[in-house]
C-alpha cells in the first residue's frame, strides 16, 4: 500500500533508538524526510547511517534535549514545518509515589505532558494552513491499564492523553490528525535495562525475570520494534485522515478488557 507520504517532512522525537527509531525507519521507507532528534550524537549519527542505506527519504540529525526551550528551539530550526510529528521522550523512573518530590512530579510532567504539548503548539497552526498534518504521541500502556510502581507515567501520559482528545476534535477538519500510541513491552534497549534492574532488586538472573515478564502477554512474545513503527506509518498516512483522539495499544493481548 502507497501511504501517500513520499515526500513529506517528520521531524522525530528521541529517534534514535528503540521506539522513536523504528517509527523513523517506517517513515524513511515511505519516502519521508526524516529529522530525528536525540541528546546522544553518537547513536545518533549511527541511526542515521542505517537510514540512509535505505535510500529513499532524506535523514538529518539534530543532537538537543526535546524537554528543555532551548532543545526545542534547536530541532524546529532544522524541521520548521513538520507534516508528521512523532512526539516521544523516556519515562521516568518507577517506584512508590511516597518517595517522589514535587522536582521529579514536575520533570515527570515536563518530559512527557508539557514537552509533547509545547511541540504541537508551535507545529499545529502551519499543519491546519497546509491542509495535511499527522502528530502521534508516544506514550504507554499504563495509560490504558496504569501500573501501580509507574505513578509519574500513569499520571503524565494521562494528561496528555486528556489534552489530546480534547484538541484533536478540533483540527481533523484541516485534515490534521493527532493520535496515541500505547506500547506494551517491545524488544528495546529500555525495556531490557528495566529487567535487569527487576533482577537485580529481587536478586534473579536477568533471563529468568526477562521471561517472566512475558507470562501475562497472550501473544508469548514481546514485541518487534519495526511492528510500532509501521503501525505509527500507518497513522500517519493520507488513509488514516479519518482516525483522530484515538488511543492505539499494541500490546500483544495483555491488557484483558472488552474496550
Amino acid at each position: 500500500m502507497d501511504l501517500g507520504l513520499h515526500g513529506k517532512t517528520a521531524l522525530v522525537c528521541a529517534g534514535s533508538k528503540g521506539l522513536g527509531r523504528a517509527c523513523a525507519f517506517s517513515l524513511v521507507r515511505e519516502g519521508v524526510n526524516v529529522v530525528i532528534v536525540a541528546r546522544g550524537a553518537q547513536a545518533l549519527e549511527s541511526t542515521a547511517a542505517e537510514l540512509r542505506q535505505l535510500g529513499s527519504g532524506r535523514v538529518e540529525v539534530v543532537v538537543a534535549d526535546i524537554t528543555t526551550p532551548e532543545g526545542r528551539e534547536r530541532a524546529l530550526q532544522h524541521c520548521p514545518q513538520p507534516d508528521v510529528l512523532i512526539n516521544n521522550a523516556g519515562g521516568p523512573p518507577a517506584g512508590d509515589f511516597r518517595d517522589f518530590s514535587a522536582d521529579t512530579w514536575q520533570a515527570a510532567l515536563n518530559a512527557n505532558m508539557l514537552t509533547p504539548i509545547e511541540m504541537i503548539k508551535v507545529v499545529l497552526d502551519g499543519m491546519m494552513e497546509r491542509r495535511f498534518g499527522r502528530i502521534i504521541n508516544i506514550t504507554s500502556s499504563a495509560v490504558k491499564a496504569p501500573i501501580d510502581i509507574l505513578a509519574l507515567s500513569n499520571g503524565a501520559r494521562s494528561g496528555l492523553t486528556g489534552f489530546v482528545a480534547g484538541l484533536s476534535r478540533k483540527t481533523i477538519g484541516k485534515n490534521v490528525t493527532i493520535n496515541n500510541l500505547l506500547p506494551g513491552l517491545f524488544e528495546t534497549d529500555t525495556m531490557r535495562s528495566r529487567s535487569v534492574s527487576m533482577a537485580q532488586a529481587a536478586g534473579k538472573d536477568f533471563d529468568e525475570v526477562h521471561q517472566q515478564r512475558l507470562l501475562p502477554i497472550p501473544a508469548g512474545r514481546f514485541g518487534d520494534p519495526s511492528e510500532f513503527g509501521d503501525a505509527c506509518a500507518y497513522l500517519c498516512s493520507a488513509q488514516a485522515g479519518y482516525i483522530t483522539g484515538m488511543n492505539f495499544l499494541i500490546d500483544g493481548g495483555a491488557y484483558p478488557g472488552t474496550f
